[in-house]
């Protein structure tokens, strides 16, 4: 079984050559100031949810499990893994869903658009 870090990604922040961040915008932005200030380097782990394509921090203390998609052997992030919860719940990866825009996107642009004026 091959392992799930294959899933992570990668963030590094680096103001080694800059002034940093002040705090009230480091906090603003979600960032511990202790990390992001002058001369500091931010490194941490990332994974990509496969029902949204958002990217999330991985938060190294976190204790709950972090959920996964057996159909898409892959994380999902919190907000999917709540719909995921629910009864009337159907799995559509992104892709697929990204695919039905498109071909809705292109029968609606061979349909005419017709305007109507008062």
């Amino acid at each position: 079984m091959s392992s799930l870090k294959r899933h992570e990604g990668y963030l590094i922040v680096d103001h080694s050559a800059s002034p940093g961040l002040p705090a009230d915008v480091a906090r603003q932005s979600g960032y511990d100031p202790r990390h992001c200030g002058e001369g500091r380097v931010f490194e941490a782990a990332t994974l990509t949810c496969s029902h949204c394509k958002c990217t999330v921090v991985k938060n190294p203390l976190r204790t709950r499990d972090r959920t996964y998609c057996s159909k898409c052997d892959h994380y999902l992030c919190d907000v999917c893994a709540m719909a995921t919860a629910q009864a009337d719940y159907v799995h559509v990866p992104f892709e697929q869903l990204a695919e039905a825009v498109l071909r809705h996107a292109e029968k609606s642009a061979e349909s005419p658009i017709v305007l109507l004026s008062p």
